[in-house]
């Protein structure tokens, strides 16, 4: 499963921002934080796996999921170079901008 793909659904990015601020929390305890099934957040939490975004491991009964670091510090680095990407282009149009700007106040 591709990590966009992943993120695109906003209830796996709310779980994601779950996990972020609460560390490691049992699929029980994700769900008492939505409205949907337990079912629909067991297929939320199968797709953060397949991504890698989240590692689950079992302990007894209980399965505990967290956050995997190494993969979000690659889409932190994915973020940051698009972003130098865009700065760059946009400061290329800003020169553009401000040379046909002086050219029609001559």
């Amino acid at each position: 499963m591709d990590m966009f793909v992943a993120l695109a659904d906003p209830t796996r990015r709310s779980i994601l921002e779950l996990l972020a601020s609460s560390g490691e929390l049992s699929a029980t305890a994700i769900c008492e934080h939505f409205s949907v099934s337990p079912q629909a957040i067991s297929q939320h939490l199968k797709v953060l796996r397949e991504a890698n975004l989240v590692v689950m491991e079992k302990q007894a009964q209980k399965r505990l999921y967290r956050l995997n670091p190494q993969v979000l510090s690659q889409f932190e680095v994915w973020v940051q170079q698009t972003r130098q990407r865009w700065s760059e282009r946009f400061e290329v149009l800003d020169a553009v901008l401000e040379r046909e700007k002086q050219k029609e106040e001559k």
